[in-house]
């Protein structure tokens, strides 16, 4: 059987993955946000990119296990929809609350445990992105594009750690991200047969 083709699976993704982005912005324009206007958008934009880096990691486990096919198909705009708001996380940080001073960014990654972990997170995104066309996977060969991929489990975990230390009353909600990182991480080690698809 042919497998079912989704005209708007793709173009709705980018829709849903960009509304956020959009309300944050239009928030912003109305006066909408707390009386600490940047740490709300870095708070909001930072927890978008790991909602997004997870669903990218759940992709993978979903064709294992239920033969879905469709995920695979939006893998990669998740992951670089995670990655453009992690993106934009720093540069907040980076342009609105630090101002540009070098000086206090390098001393808050190099004394800072949350803020190390998190642009270490950054870091690995970065050669993910840039290697997430088709020419690139050609270019690296398939075995090499996907081993260097793997590190995107580890910049889950380290965006877990840097949202846990980040939290300083209520560790519910990364304790949560943190278990479904790990359980993915260990879905990914089991020896699945993928099913085939219906």
């Amino acid at each position: 059987m042919r497998r079912p083709h989704y005209p708007w699976l793709r173009p709705g993704i980018w829709i849903g993955g960009l509304a956020p982005l959009v309300a944050i912005t239009l928030r912003s324009l109305s006066g909408g946000l707390s009386a600490n206007p940047i740490a709300e958008i870095m708070n909001e934009l930072g927890l978008t990119a790991l909602i997004l880096l997870v669903c990218a990691l759940a992709c993978s486990p979903a064709w294992y296990l239920w033969g879905w096919t469709w995920p695979a198909r939006i893998r990669r705009d998740l992951g670089l929809l995670a990655f453009a708001y992690a993106m934009l996380h720093f540069l907040v940080y980076l342009l609105l609350d630090q101002v540009l001073d070098m000086a206090a960014v390098l001393e808050d990654v190099a004394k800072r445990p949350f803020i190390t972990f998190g642009f270490l997170a950054l870091l690995l995104l970065v050669p993910l992105a840039i290697t997430s066309t088709n020419k690139m996977v050609r270019r690296l060969g398939f075995k090499n594009w996907q081993r260097l991929h793997r590190l995107v489990y580890l910049a889950g975990l380290l965006a877990v750690v840097h949202f846990l230390w980040r939290v300083k009353i209520d560790w519910t909600q990364p304790l949560t991200y943190g278990l479904i990182v790990a359980a993915l991480l260990g879905a990914r080690l089991v020896p699945w047969e993928p099913r085939r698809a219906r």
